[in-house]
């Protein structure tokens, strides 16, 4: 290997983070301009790596990268790394968890008054010609009990939004403790599943987190509820949502993740797509089935884009022009200070 100390971005962040690492000497490359390249086959000859979602650096991956130092994750997740292993490497792993929290924080709070307001369904109404007063009558967030669950950057950010609402927060972190000040009480699930009125997660996709929103949870609400979901989709066990949204459990819910999105976060897997691309016909059957209590014979993922009690966007709560540069500019930092 030469001396010259190179950094390989497996994906597209914003070019501040090229700017700052060539002001530390670094020669930045692109695996997207190197066409029929794999990064297994050249990561031996890179000092540093920058990566989104879109490959799994595992095992069999950093076994092969011999020079490497650091990973620089483009965002909070770390799912895609075998940390463990990479650091037993001494290679370090870097990210940059509060610098999407704002815009995440925004999205969440956007989609919860849209979801309340019917507002995604009075849109598509009037643009149809239809207006729709009585049905489309809202639920106001003032003085709700919203239950927070992971209190990390994300969920500190979404509770400060809430202020202005005049709700009670309740913040539950199974590692954190000492945070509770201003309209914010910390509490145990116990507390969330007696009193709250919405529940929002932010928290990492891990073991013990996959699949956590499922009918057992669900039944411990005392009340009927609204669900956020703006962390990762396998939080939220899809099959268990729609029953409990059918049964009138779950009241609505506000999806920026989904279960069945592919690893990379860049689309929808399997049967959610190829009906989607089957058009009206299938759209009308999907919603007539819905309509006669035939939920149980679709794809649950076909259940939430047909269903008015769903809100939905493609994952991109934290996807913000700014956070976009802020991601780069914390990661060039964290780098230069290793």
């Amino acid at each position: 290997m030469d001396n010259i100390r190179k950094v390989l971005f497996l994906d597209r962040v914003h070019p501040v983070l090229d700017e700052e690492l060539n002001g530390m000497n670094f020669k930045c490359e692109y695996l997207d301009e190197m066409p029929g390249t794999s990064a297994e086959s050249i990561i031996a000859a890179y000092h540093g790596v920058v990566i989104r979602s879109k490959l799994k650096l595992d095992k069999a991956f950093l076994s092969k990268a011999t020079n490497l130092k650091f990973i620089a994750r483009a965002g909070a997740g770390m799912e895609n790394i075998d940390v463990e292993y990479a650091e037993s490497q001494g290679i370090a792993c870097l990210r940059a968890p509060e610098g999407n929290k704002d815009a995440v924080a925004d999205h969440a709070i956007g989609m919860l008054l849209a979801l309340l307001n019917h507002l995604h369904i009075a849109d598509s109404e009037v643009r149809k010609g239809f207006w729709r007063r009585e049905s489309n009558r809202g639920t106001e967030l003032y003085e709700k009990t919203v239950g927070i669950i992971g209190f990390g950057f994300t969920g500190t950010e979404f509770a400060k939004r809430l202020l202005g609402f005049n709700v009670t927060v309740l913040a539950h972190d199974k590692y954190k403790t000492g945070f509770a000040g201003g309209n914010v009480i910390e509490a145990s699930l116990e507390d969330i599943f007696e009193k709250a009125d919405i529940v929002s997660f932010h928290l990492p996709l891990t073991d013990e987190t996959k699949f956590m929103f499922n009918d057992s949870f669900i039944n411990k609400f005392a009340k009927n509820i609204y669900l956020v979901n703006t962390s990762r989709g396998k939080i939220v066990k899809t099959s268990d949502l729609v029953k409990n949204i059918e049964s009138g459990k779950i009241l609505g819910a506000c999806l920026d993740v989904l279960e069945f999105e592919s690893s990379s976060f860049e689309n929808l897997r399997g049967l959610s797509m190829w009906i989607n691309k089957r058009g009206v016909f299938f759209n009308r059957i999907a919603r007539w089935l819905i309509k006669i209590g035939w939920w149980k014979y679709m794809h649950p993922a076909q259940y939430l884009v047909r269903s008015d009690k769903v809100l939905l966007s493609p994952h991109i709560a934290g996807w913000s022009f700014e956070s976009n540069e802020r991601i780069s500019r914390i990661l060039a930092r964290r780098i230069r200070e290793l």
